[in-house]
C-alpha cells in the first residue's frame, strides 16, 4: 500500500515539486500551506508521515511539532532553511524524527522517509506485548502505557525504548544506539541519545538514581533492567 504523506509548507513551488517527486516515487501526498490547516487535516485523516517546514506563517514548525506530539506519535521530518546544529537539537528535543536542511536533494528526502517508515514497519512485525510492572508495551500498535496511562512517546523515543527492551540485560553503548536510529542527523554528538533517554525516563517516571527500567552504565551507554 502506498504511504500517505502530509506536507505542511507555505513554499508553493517546493510543495508542487514534492507532490510531483514523491508521487512519482509511490507516495500519496497531501499538502497544506498553513499550520492550522495541517493540524485540522490530522483530525480527519492520519497520514503515515509528515514533512513539516520550520518557517511557517503565524506558527513556526517547532510549535506545530509540539502540538502534533500532544496527540500523535506519527513520524515528523522537519525542513529548515538554516540547518545549524542548534536547530537540529531543538527539533530532536521537541520530538521530530529527522531533520533536513534546505536546499536538499529530493532523492535524499525520499531515502530518509523510507528509512523512517521501514523502521516502523520492522517493529510492527513483532506483535507481542511486553509487561514490566506498570510499564506495558504493545509492540504491534507501537504503544506504551505506564500506570494505565498512555506515555505519549514520540516515534524515536518508542524505537529506542523498544530496542533496549528487546536487548534486555545487555549493555548497549551510545554508538550502537546511534547506528540503530539512523534516520536522524546525529553529527553533533552522542548527546542526542542522552536527551532521548532523559525524555523517556521523564515519561516513564523512571528515576535515574534508582531506576526501574533504564540504567545508565557510566562511560558506556544504557541497559534495560525492567522486571516482569
Amino acid at each position: 500500500m502506498n504511504e500517505k504523506i502530509l506536507v505542511i509548507d507555505d513554499d508553493k513551488e517546493l510543495t508542487a515539486l514534492l507532490q510531483d517527486y514523491l508521487g512519482n516515487n509511490g507516495f500519496i501526498v497531501n499538502a497544506v500551506e498553513h499550520p492550522e490547516d495541517g493540524l485540522a487535516f490530522l483530525e480527519k485523516e492520519m497520514p503515515d508521515a509528515i514533512i513539516l517546514d520550520v518557517m511557517l506563517p503565524d506558527m513556526d514548525g517547532f510549535t506545530v511539532c509540539k502540538e502534533i506530539r500532544k496527540k500523535y506519535s506519527i513520524p515528523v521530518l522537519m525542513l529548515t532553511a538554516k540547518g545549524d546544529v542548534q536547530d537540529r537539537i531543538v527539533g530532536l528535543e521537541i520530538g521530530a524524527d529527522d531533520y533536513l536542511a534546505k536546499p536538499f536533494e529530493p532523492r535524499e528526502l525520499v531515502a530518509r522517509l523510507r528509512s523512517i517508515l521501514r523502521r516502523l514497519s520492522d517493529n510492527n512485525s513483532n506483535d507481542n506485548t511486553g509487561r514490566f510492572g506498570e510499564l506495558v508495551i504493545d509492540f504491534a500498535a507501537k504503544n506504551v502505557m505506564i500506570g494505565g496511562k498512555d506515555a505519549n512517546l514520540t516515534t524515536n523515543e518508542y524505537l529506542l525504548l523498544e530496542h533496549l527492551v528487546r536487548n534486555k540485560g545487555r549493555v548497549l553503548d551510545r554508538n550502537q544506539l546511534v547506528d540503530y536510529l539512523r534516520g536522524i542527523d546525529w553529527e553533533s554528538s552522542n548527546r542526542s541519545i542522552d536527551m532521548l533517554i532523559s525524555r523517556i525516563r521523564q515519561k516513564l517516571h523512571d528515576d535515574s538514581r534508582h531506576p526501574l527500567f533504564i540504567r545508565t552504565v557510566t562511560g558506556t551507554g544504557y541497559i534495560f533492567i525492567g522486571k516482569k
